[in-house]
């Protein structure tokens, strides 16, 4: 079978790699790619939000399979697009990806199917924004209402900033800050079955501790030693399934990757965000923990096939990833400055650890930095402890001037009993 993917970060590379090793994978393309996952898939431009660009593409390379990353080609239609000329494809339609594109239509379809959420307002006026935050208090919680690649999000106890970023936007959801630790679960699905994947943890603050402003993601690590063994039964029982079930009866049925933002809450868990995609950087640790072959799994959820999908291997290892990010991110990241070291981590860290690209490029006989977060290193272990110990030993041999990583991701859990 031959797979185009569609996109350009941590998670298209992760993706990619993920098929690269699938002995049914007979080619794999990725557009438009970036400088890492030009070692395991061959590159061909497009314009990722252009639906015709990228069915010409899939049609001209034969593909059997497209798989659409970003959640802006999805929110555009792309998938439609694809689907629409017979190929099948992985991705949620542009309709039902508004799960992730409004934060208000996420709200109104959660309330109807039931799902546990924080209470909120959807806020058009400065009027409506200043009830809003008086009503629910410090920490004030305050989100873009569309998309804002993992930005648009304001969690703070200050008063003023939470109220400029409201106002700096169309239309926003203020709602009840979420106290407790937060879970990422991923499930695969083709609109009427649910395929949970295992559960992830990422570190959204730019610095240690949890301090500094939010991010797209700063690392992450799966499994999570002291989550309750039925987390992820309840969450398909109370979110994922009614969730699907409500946009199946809607007429919008959701076919791809569904993913749940919970809190674990002291009144139980509760769903933060959804998104309709695979997350970075929780992709990269799920991905390296599962053993399926992944290319059959999104075939059947693009056919409509997934309850014929038989059960999903996980490996008992451990992984964790840490994000290499630019100078001065997230506010104005600096780019262009040449990476080092890479070759050092593939010689000597491999297969254990290896580097998932995000802002690359190539630039000469060069690898330069390209955006924000730049890479990240993902490492797998007997348990969080090793997998930490070797994804932190590769980092330190990558040479990225000025260049920011946390030094504390899984830490926590790692100390664990």
């Amino acid at each position: 079978m031959k797979v185009l993917v569609i996109g350009g970060g941590a998670r298209e590379h992760a993706l990619c790699r993920s098929l690269s090793l699938d002995p049914d994978v007979s080619a794999l393309y990725c557009a438009p790619g970036n400088a890492g996952i030009a070692e395991v898939a061959e590159l061909r431009p497009v314009d990722a939000l252009d639906g015709d660009a990228v069915t010409a593409l899939a049609t001209e390379l034969g593909a059997g399979l497209v798989v659409v990353g970003p959640e802006a080609p999805l929110v555009a239609g792309v998938a439609d697009a694809v689907r629409a000329a017979g190929i099948p494809v992985f991705g949620p339609s542009g309709e039902a990806a508004q799960l992730e594109g409004s934060k208000a239509f996420a709200k109104d379809v959660m309330a109807a199917a039931g799902v546990p959420t924080a209470r909120s307002y959807v806020c058009t006026t400065p009027e409506e924004v200043d009830e809003a935050l008086d009503a629910f208090g410090a920490p004030y919680v305050v989100k873009d209402d569309g998309l804002a690649a993992g930005k648009g999000v304001v969690v703070t106890d200050d008063l003023a900033a939470a109220r400029a970023h409201a106002l700096a936007c169309d239309r926003v959801v203020i709602e009840e800050y979420l106290d407790g630790p937060e879970v990422s679960l991923f499930a695969i699905t083709d609109g009427v079955t649910v395929l949970p994947l295992q559960p992830a943890q990422d570190f959204k603050r730019a610095l240690d501790g949890d301090e500094g402003p939010n991010t797209g993601g700063m690392g992450a690590y799966s499994p999570l030693p002291w989550a309750d063994p039925k987390l992820v039964e309840e969450v398909m029982e109370l979110v994922l399934q009614p969730t699907v079930d409500e946009l199946r009866h809607r007429g919008t049925p959701f076919s791809g990757l569904l993913y749940a933002g919970l809190a674990i809450t002291g009144r139980g868990t509760r769903v933060i965000e959804f998104n309709a995609r695979f997350g970075d950087p929780e992709t990269q640790v799920v991905l390296a923990r599962l053993s399926t072959p992944l290319a059959g799994v999104l075939l059947n959820a693009a056919n409509g096939t997934l309850d014929a999908q038989p059960a999903l291997r996980w490996s008992e290892d451990a992984a964790v990833t840490v994000v290499v990010a630019s100078h001065n991110y997230p506010e104005t990241p600096r780019t262009g400055d040449v990476i080092e070291g890479l070759d050092e981590v593939a010689a000597q860290d491999a297969p254990d650890a290896y580097v998932l690209h995000a802002g690359t490029r190539r630039e000469g006989g060069s690898v330069v930095s390209a955006g924000g977060r730049v890479l990240s290193v993902t490492a797998t272990g007997s348990d969080l402890a090793q997998a930490r110990e070797k994804a932190y030993k590769a980092v330190a041999r990558i040479r990225l001037d000025g260049s920011q990583h946390r030094t504390d991701i899984a830490a926590k859990a790692a100390e664990r009993p």
